[in-house]
């Protein structure tokens, strides 16, 4: 799939083909290798274009391996999902029982977050912790060990908040509950019964097969090879998977179905694998979705529901979207920031209206309003990074960036940072507290201020997740 698609009118895409739409729209974002794949009618179609590297070019396809990203929160989460089916792990229990060496900075937050706070973000756990426990096979419980230095946001239960930490957290629920190593649980209790057999935690496993690198943009926008290929054995069930489309597409059919494998053999029940599906929290102002169910985002496009995850490393992106009332799910990866993202999003949006006459638009912002500009200008920020808000007194920006402190810290190189991108605000109830990013490389990205009992804007959710205003003294 491909094509400039900022540049086409609405409908006009639909009668691109696969293959040119893929290539026009690689060169048009500036992406050197990308692939995606789609489960449409009963069959499957790929179309890759470019290379796997820069510096060492080769051809990518349907079987080069990409970092995933996030998308590996719901292999964590099918795996923890076969645990309940077997009585093994209760959904409501406390997290304490399955981890009970679990010490938070809010020792009541330790004893009531469940099981199912994790698996839906729902925990008042803050992003995550930076931090390196190596690569032994006691990464996650070390990790653990460190918990105490995170933020705890809010209170178990009251709303989402995007938490790589918790999907960490759940990755030593399935250690302790197995006996196994995480990886080695994902593996027997997935990967094997599925047959995904390029799909890979390990480094060493990557190596010897064709896989794709990220890359960069430098100041002068030139991209270059992001070094760190991954982050570190502790982020695994949040987002260490290495795969190919090929197999997040049988991933896909996997959750198109009724919970057994091609071979037949019974994973999860049926009602199990649907009620990951079904709404239990609500977004809001986020193009990530209008709910959370259990792991998924839920989103209604166009009058079609789909559940979705994308997820991001350095310099790697993926998007899976997934229709299960029209047996349709579109995958697309890529290998360039910041215009990975974007590129993934066109490639969806492509699919869904190629393939299903499905057209996703984002919503037209409201004209430049210097009054509400005042008010939501300003710094906000969560344990690792800041959002920047700024008024050039004829539009609004933002900016993300990762602390200072924080990459100094990190002994591995992190992700490159979000430029100033223009932000327009939506019309709505909120009363134009929602959001939305129109350039740049967060393209698209939805959010929202809040405000206190006074009126005044103290936070900012995007990506689903809580920035805190910073205090103007100290921004």
């Amino acid at each position: 799939m491909n094509a400039e698609t900022a540049s086409h009118p609405q409908g006009e895409m639909s009668r691109t083909e696969p293959a040119e739409f893929v290539e026009q729209a690689a060169r048009a974002f500036g992406i050197p290798g990308v692939t995606v794949g789609v489960w449409a009618d009963g069959r499957e179609t790929f179309v890759s274009h470019g290379v796997t590297s820069l510096d060492n070019p080769l051809p990518v396809d349907e079987h080069t391996l990409f970092q995933v990203g996030s998308a590996t929160k719901t292999f964590t989460a099918v795996a923890l999902m076969r645990l309940v089916a077997d009585g093994r792990v209760d959904l409501d229990a406390p997290v304490r029982r399955y981890v009970p060496e679990l010490v938070l900075a809010d020792e009541k937050a330790a004893d009531t977050i469940t099981v199912m706070n994790l698996l839906n973000h729902t925990s008042g756990l803050g992003w995550n912790i930076v931090v390196d426990t190596g690569d032994g096979d006691d990464a996650l419980a070390a990790f653990v060990g460190k918990l105490a230095d995170l933020e705890v946001i809010g209170r178990p239960g009251a709303r989402p908040s995007y938490s790589q930490a918790a999907y960490n957290l759940l990755g030593r629920v399935l250690e302790n509950v197995t006996g196994l190593t995480y990886e080695k649980a994902v593996s027997s209790l997935l990967f094997e019964p599925l047959g995904l057999a390029n799909s890979f935690f390990g480094t060493a496993d990557v190596m010897t097969r064709r896989f794709a690198v990220g890359h960069n943009a430098d100041e002068d926008g030139n991209l270059a090879v992001a070094k760190e290929w991954r982050l570190t054995r502790a982020n695994n069930p949040g987002g260490g998977l290495a795969s190919t489309a090929a197999d997040v597409l049988a991933w896909a059919r996997f959750q198109l179905g009724d919970g057994l494998s091609e071979n037949g053999e019974r994973l999860l029940p049926a009602e199990l694998l649907h009620r990951m599906r079904e709404q239990t929290a609500e977004l809001r102002g986020s193009n990530l979705g209008d709910g959370f169910g259990i792991c998924w985002f839920l989103r209604d496009v166009d009058g079609l529901r789909t559940i979705e995850h994308g997820g991001s490393a350095n310099g790697q992106f993926v998007e899976l979207l997934i229709a299960p009332e029209r047996n349709f799910a579109v995958v697309a990866m890529s290998n360039a920031g910041p215009n990975g993202i974007p590129f993934n999003r066109a490639a969806v949006r492509w699919a869904l209206e190629h393939y299903l006459g499905v057209v996703d638009k984002d919503p037209e912002p409201l004209p430049y309003d210097v009054v509400r500009a005042r008010e939501v200008v300003g710094a906000f920020d969560n344990d690792v990074m800041t959002l920047t808000v700024a008024d050039d007194e004829a539009a609004l920006t933002i900016a993300v960036t990762i602390k200072p402190e924080v990459r100094e810290s990190a002994d591995f190189e992190m992700p490159a940072d979000y430029e100033p991108a223009a932000l327009g605000l939506l019309p709505g109830d909120g009363g134009g507290d929602e959001f939305i990013v129109t350039a740049g490389g967060l393209r698209g990205q939805r959010g929202f201020f809040t405000r206190d009992a006074s009126g005044t804007v103290v936070g900012i959710d995007l990506g689903g997740r809580i920035f805190n205003r910073v205090p103007s003294s100290s921004a």
